[in-house]
């Protein structure tokens, strides 16, 4: 072999093993846990979209129960019903509880309602402390712009309606403030 060729071979060793070198360099071994496109978020994501399914569909088949509730007027579907919409969202769990928050809201505004309706205001008093727990610093508007909250505490007997002042501070519809006026005047006379 010439001493041209042997030093061409070696060239070409030396390049293959500095390619070698410089391809393995640039591949990054180290995986993050969770990067925004990885497939941790990703299996994440599916989990939270599968839960809201699911939710949805528990929650479809309680707001159907209502209105045959409604229809009938029965004290019964109502509660049925009230406790579909509860077990719709205690399913959730923990990771999911920050989606669809209004969605979630609505339904277990409805579950209150339904609880009153079917007669259960224990538990409707207990699920409208839930509810300011689940959503605090948010709140639901009746078309009239009564606040839910303001409202249901009320109706519940969670507020002191001693006072008539308060009847003024708190965001309830006129209807509902004339009733518990009456309901106090009989109470008194």
């Amino acid at each position: 072999m010439t001493k041209i060729s042997k030093q061409k071979r070696r060239l070409t060793s030396i390049a293959a093993i500095g390619c070698t070198l410089l391809v393995l360099g640039a591949c990054n071994t180290s995986f993050p846990e969770h990067t925004e496109g990885g497939i941790g978020f990703r299996e994440d994501r599916y989990e939270e979209i599968t839960a809201m399914r699911e939710y949805r569909d528990c929650r479809d088949e309680a707001l159907k129960l209502d209105e045959k509730a409604r229809q009938a007027g029965s004290p019964a579907r109502y509660l049925a019903s009230a406790r579909m919409i509860e077990g719709c969202e205690a399913a959730l769990g923990p990771e999911t509880a920050r989606l669809a928050l209004e969605e979630r809201m609505h339904a277990y505004a409805v579950s209150i309602q339904n609880y009153l309706k079917g007669g259960d205001v224990p538990k409707a008093r207990e699920n409208l402390a839930n509810f300011k727990e689940a959503f605090a610093g948010s709140d639901l508007y009746y078309a009239d712009g009564a606040s839910f909250s303001d409202t249901m505490t009320l109706i519940v007997g969670e507020a002191d309606d001693s006072a008539l002042g308060e009847f003024s501070t708190v965001n309830v519809s006129p209807e509902l403030k004339a009733e518990l006026r009456r309901v106090r005047y009989w109470q008194r006379n």
